[in-house]
């Protein structure tokens, strides 16, 4: 049996080497790995004593021991925890050794908003890479679909809740937590539907807005429109308050990626709570311009509409 990194074997103490540890092997003659004294769970063995231990790799990449149980070994898949990130290198993940196991950066998103923070949480497996060392691998479809259920009818229009495992500019992929139903299904919020940026490894919560004949589902981060509609609305009406005379430079002519870039909604929401504010005779808008109802627009003072970074 040869010493493989990332596996747990059976092996044999050959001898102690104080102030060291101890020596193993599985064979006689054969590759020898040290068990560290910090390694050992339990009482000490002795020579010729069988111990089942987790090969790796060291701070300084030598091959080594330890008696405790990782959170995942070669060929598995887990969802880890990120423990720390490096602009260069890539993600640290958590796997309960003492050390961390890395998530190279060439599998991460190319854009740095959709990377993970510590505290994510990331679906990998665990592979060498060309050293033969122990990296993580980003888990993806060919490893997560053959472990995921068809959502069921009923959740049209829940709140689900589940892990982020690939995020783009057209959209974000999610596995819904399964609970007691089993793994987990799969889902897909696009990009209109994000009311932010999601990072891979993120946990979010969503409604179902669709289920597909294959049992994927369609999900939206945004609230039903007419409870969005409500909440708009207020966010408007309290910034045109916060503004100078209760007028502001925004109206149903202004571009979408402006409303986007202002108040964090899209142009078909924005529109959609200014007629309901109208409609409530709680602000009149003319031109490009909005105002407060019974604010004196000639008071208020119109102008050509600034940039938002200079409103």
């Amino acid at each position: 049996m040869t010493l493989t990194a990332g596996q747990t074997q059976q092996l044999t103490v050959v001898r102690e080497a104080p102030p060291n540890g101890y020596y193993l092997s599985s064979e006689p003659g054969g590759r020898e790995v040290l068990l560290h004294y910090s390694e050992i769970v339990g009482h000490r063995p002795k020579a010729g004593d069988t111990v089942e231990v987790f090969v790796y790799h060291d701070s300084e990449d030598r091959i080594a021991a330890t008696m405790r149980q990782p959170l995942i070994q070669l060929g598995e898949m887990k969802r880890l925890k990120v423990a720390d990130i490096h602009a260069r290198l890539g993600c640290f993940l958590e796997i309960g050794l003492g050390r961390q196991l890395l998530l190279p950066i060439s599998e991460l998103p190319e854009l740095r908003e959709y990377r993970p923070m510590p505290g994510d949480e990331v679906f990998v497996t665990l592979a060498h890479d060309r050293a033969g060392r122990l990296v993580a691998k980003l888990a993806g479809e060919q490893e997560l679909a053959p472990l995921v259920f068809a959502a069921p009818d009923t959740w049209r229009n829940q709140t689900v809740e589940g892990w982020v495992t690939k995020t783009l500019q057209i959209g974000s992929f999610v596995l819904i937590d399964g609970g007691v139903v089993g793994f987990g299904a799969y889902g897909f919020i696009p990009a209109d539907e994000r009311i932010k940026p999601l990072r891979l490894g993120e946990r979010v919560q969503a409604r179902v807005t669709f289920i597909r004949e294959d049992g994927r589902v369609n999900l939206s981060t945004a609230p039903l429109k007419q409870v969005g509609r409500i909440e708009d609305a207020e966010r408007i009406l309290a910034f045109l308050k916060e503004r100078p005379r209760g007028a502001m430079p925004y109206s149903d002519e202004t571009p979408a990626d402006i409303i986007k870039q202002r108040f964090g909604i899209s142009k078909s929401a924005f529109k959609r709570a200014l007629g309901k504010l109208m409609r409530e005779r709680l602000i009149t808008q003319d031109g490009s311009w909005t105002y407060l109802a019974g604010q004196d627009q000639e008071q208020a003072g119109e102008g050509p509409s600034p940039s938002p970074a200079s409103d």
